[in-house]
């Protein structure tokens, strides 16, 4: 039987909800990086999912040449009972938090995808490197016109392993878990769930194509790795004698003697990354052209 709320509970609540906006404020004015789902991580205890039985997106919403990852969360007693629910991140961002007996989507960009999930306290859940709770964290190489099914269960695991993981993979193991399609659609499974809305009460951004800030993500680690990889190529021609120094006189001459690989690599990067910009300009003009509005 759940305990009843106080009437002065909600009061409470908001007391401290304030303070920790406050907190996160002067964390944020600190340049740090701040993990939290402040307003949206509601739990079923005080919100209950209402959205529609489980269904698959229809096949316009995607094309293969992306994929969609699933997530859901069975029905249990201790799920029901949360005050708050869970955050879900894709490369960093955060999309939602996951309450009992509910189930979303996301299409996204093939490649390696960076999963993690968090456990909220008055939704502040972690600051750069530290976690409050680290329910998952994970990497999964994702195939175009494939779709993933990740189950999420603090109680119990899925008595079937998945059999293109590693048994070591971090999603073969723990809460957060890949599954097949066989093993979701069973009955209390995927298809018992319903659908996580997006309300006042718990907001999220799922339900959704982010392919467009999987390519950025993309981009910006590709180049921080290219940089790194600069810096070292500077260092090893320095040593092998083919970088010149600069002189007494002139402080901004010197430098390698040959073009650096790793800038070759950044420019045809920057080259790519600009004509992805580019047809993303035609596709939003041919999607708007015809519609005039005064």
């Amino acid at each position: 039987m759940k305990t009843p709320v106080s009437f002065f509970e909600p009061f409470k609540l908001s007391s401290l909800c304030v303070r920790t906006l406050l907190i996160v404020a002067m964390l944020s004015a600190s340049g740090c990086t701040i993990y939290q789902s402040i307003g949206k991580s509601t739990g079923s205890f005080l919100h209950p999912v209402s959205g529609h039985d489980f269904v698959h997106i229809d096949n316009d919403k995607w094309d293969r040449e992306h994929a969609v990852l699933y997530f859901y969360r069975t029905d249990s007693e201790w799920a029901a009972d949360e005050i708050e629910a869970p955050s879900v991140y894709i490369d960093d961002s955060h999309y939602f938090n996951i309450r009992n007996d509910s189930f979303t989507w996301l299409v996204v960009s093939p490649g390696e995808r960076h999963i993690a999930m968090r456990r909220p306290l008055l939704g502040l859940e972690g600051l750069n490197s530290f976690s409050l709770s680290q329910i998952a964290d994970a990497l999964l190489e994702v195939e175009p016109g494939r779709i993933y099914y990740l189950r999420y269960n603090e109680l119990s695991e899925p008595t079937q392993a998945h059999p293109d993981l590693d048994p070591e993979h971090p999603l073969a193991q723990g809460d957060l878990q890949l599954v097949t399609r066989e093993y979701a659609m069973q009955k209390q499974e995927i298809v018992s769930t319903r659908f996580l809305n997006s309300d006042l009460l718990a907001p999220n951004h799922a339900a959704v194509s982010i392919v467009e800030a999987n390519e950025d993500a993309d981009y910006e680690r590709q180049i921080a790795l290219l940089e790194e990889e600069r810096e070292l190529e500077l260092e090893r021609l320095e040593r092998e004698g083919k970088y010149e120094p600069s002189s007494w006189y002139w402080p901004f001459g010197g430098g390698p003697s040959a073009p650096l690989e790793a800038d070759q690599k950044i420019e045809k990067l920057e080259q790519d990354y600009a004509q992805l910009e580019l047809e993303r300009e035609r596709r939003e003009a041919a999607e708007s052209s015809g519609w005039w509005f005064f």
